[in-house]
């Protein structure tokens, strides 16, 4: 009988390896991982466990080697290593803690950003239409993300999309979009080419604007030939459908019918007024000006809304000669026809950079300067514009007598701050108790100018005797029938007394009246706590460029309402937050310290290490 020679028997144990990598192949290529590739790698496994359990048989067999004890030692440690190093990253994924060692945490969103984004109670999405997204810009947002799970951001590239490029009505590249239960807001035009990236400021402020439940109120005034609301001929429907998309409430105003400006009013528009405005309704006007309030006026030419005088406080003159411009000709415009491209540095126009706008028919503006009144140009035509006095020329051509050379201006921002308006108390009005009494008393009314002390007598008396009084109005004292003295008591208020006597009688005394009314004090002042109110306007000498069909036009409507976010102050940082900037650490060198550098980097340091090496390998050679 022979024996089993086991020697041979060891090489069964091969098919451990081969049926774990067989079921591994055929549970990922078939991805069904069913009992056939499960079994082929548990009977692998089991192969192997029975192999390595057979090298441990004798004391000088694989497990008693010592370089096994070491590789098996090495194994652990590095199986070690791996899953603690897993176990770090699995827990940095769930528990993100980040640490920013910078100066000025040029990394870390401000507090004020970290808690409008962790209270964000609606989902809020911004968009960035750029080709190519800038890291910085993805870093920042990745921020705002970490700190508010309702907020979200996505990079798109137009060309790719070009449904989502039109329906957020993209005009450039670069434009970044905020949108939020349907409100949609340009926030901001990114450029990297240029330096500009996205700033915390103004997203934080326009997450904080676009959540906000304050709605602007927007009051259109009508009764003058204003142009229409609604959609018809001439009509700036279009302008109104933007502004209701922006969180605006549209609402015509008539003067004539309203006795004064709505308190709820953020900003008065007078869009293109035919006729002449009524004095009272220019007065309500004014008034509300001087309380800090917002106006944007866009008068035509050969109209006259009658606001001269409002405007002439403000230091704005309308010229109604017609802008004209031949350099249109290129573009096939007419020469009535203002392209203008030029812009004042103002919040209104700080993104429009080189944009087109149009303006027909336009009269120019003339700004005099007025203490008190900051005033910016906003629409500047171009130096070959002129302000043409006759239109009606079969021949267009600059007259320097009569007209005025460009560059004209078409547009103005102004605002001024007005202290707070001071509102007197009411006074009572004198009362007079006329009987057959021996005395009649009339109680002090007050007066806001003294004049002069008088005593008058209508019939004989004895004696009319006038008693000092210590308040600097004056008092007068009347008798209008026999009496035998008339005397005037010392008033105790600044205000001036007056006696009457209707009947005869001994004495007619005049003193202050019991009634609980303040006569004793001085004219209170109902705002005295109140800020100064900045009021602000924006005159446009044209109106055309908002009607249907203009305003969709390249910046047309842009104009139109950045000047009503301006206006109602919704530009404004609902939020301060500072600036980060990288500070410049660089040391300049003179040349002399800047040679001794290099020869320090190139030759001294590299020498001093073979010295040291030199005398290390002699000591112990």
């Amino acid at each position: 009988m022979k024996t089993i020679n086991w020697k041979y028997l060891k090489y069964l144990f091969l098919l451990g390896p081969v049926l774990t990598i067989t079921g591994l192949v055929a549970g990922l290529v078939s991805s069904s991982w069913g009992s056939v590739p499960v079994g082929l790698i548990v009977a692998g496994v089991v192969i192997i466990g029975l192999w390595l359990l057979s090298l441990g048989g004798s004391p000088n067999g694989f497990w008693g080697r010592r370089s096994t004890q070491a590789g098996t030692n090495a194994l652990a440690a590095t199986l070690a290593v791996l899953v603690i190093l897993g176990l770090i990253n699995f827990l940095g994924v769930r528990r993100v803690v980040r640490v920013d060692l910078t100066e000025n945490q040029l990394f870390t969103l401000a507090p004020q950003s970290q808690q409008l984004v962790q209270n964000l109670s609606q989902p809020v999405k911004l968009w960035v239409f750029e080709e190519n997204p800038n890291p910085q810009d993805q870093q920042l947002l990745e921020n705002y993300r970490r700190y508010g799970s309702q907020f979200s951001f996505e990079f798109v590239d137009p060309q790719l999309r070009p449904g989502l490029a039109q329906r957020f009505n993209l005009k450039s590249l670069g434009e970044v979009y905020l949108e939020s239960e349907g409100r949609r807001k340009l926030i901001q035009t990114v450029n990297p080419q240029r330096g500009e990236s996205l700033s915390e400021t103004v997203v934080t402020n326009a997450i904080a604007q676009i959540t906000s439940d304050r709605v602007g109120k927007v009051y259109f005034l009508q009764g003058h030939g204003e142009r229409p609301l609604q959609a018809a001929q001439g009509s700036i429907s279009q302008a109104v459908s933007s502004l209701g998309e922006k969180s605006y409430t549209t609402q015509p105003l008539d003067l004539a019918k309203t006795p004064g400006i709505p308190q709820d009013a953020d900003l008065i528009v007078i869009a293109g007024p035919k006729r002449a405005l009524f004095a009272a309704e220019i007065t309500a006007l004014s008034d509300y000006l001087k309380r800090g309030g917002r106006l944007l006026v866009m008068v035509d030419r050969n109209t006259n809304p009658g606001l001269d005088n409002l405007l002439k406080d403000w230091g704005v003159r309308l010229d109604n000669r017609l802008a004209i411009d031949l350099s249109g000709g290129q573009a096939g415009l007419s020469p009535a026809v203002i392209m203008v491209t030029r812009y004042g540095q103002h919040p209104i126009t700080k993104d429009f950079q080189d944009g087109r706008s149009f303006y027909p028919f336009a009269r120019p503006i003339e700004v005099t300067p007025i203490a008190g009144i900051q005033a910016t140009p906003l629409l500047v035509t171009n130096d070959q514009s002129w302000a043409e006095s006759n239109p009606e020329s079969d021949r267009l051509q600059f007259d320097p007598e009569s007209d005025r050379q460009g560059p004209l201006i078409l547009g103005v921002a102004l605002s001024r701050v007005y202290p707070p308006q001071s509102v007197s108390a009411p006074s009572p009005t004198p009362t007079a108790t006329p009987g057959a009494t021996p005395g009649a008393t009339a109680s002090p009314t007050p007066s806001a100018s003294p004049t002069p002390t008088a005593t008058t007598s209508a019939s004989p008396s004895p004696s009319a005797t006038a008693s000092p009084s210590p308040s600097p109005s004056p008092t007068a004292t009347t008798s209008a029938s026999p009496a035998p003295s008339a005397t005037a008591s010392p008033s105790p208020s600044p205000t001036p007394t007056a006696t009457t006597s209707a009947s005869p009688g001994p004495t007619a005394t005049a003193s202050p009246s019991p009634s609980p009314s303040p006569t004793n004090s001085p004219a209170k002042t109902a705002n005295a706590d109140q800020k100064p109110a900045e009021s602000r306007l924006v005159v446009l000498g044209n109106s055309d460029f908002a009607s249907d069909g203009l305003f969709e036009q390249q910046l047309n409507g842009d104009v139109f309402l950045n000047s009503v976010s301006w206006l109602s102050k919704q530009d404004e940082q609902l939020l301060s937050i500072r600036p980060k900037e990288v500070k410049d650490r660089r040391i300049n060198l003179s040349q002399d310290q800047a040679n001794l550098v290099g020869w320090i980097a190139v030759l001294i340091m590299p020498l001093i290490g073979f010295l040291t090496a030199g005398l290390v390998w002699w000591f112990r050679r």
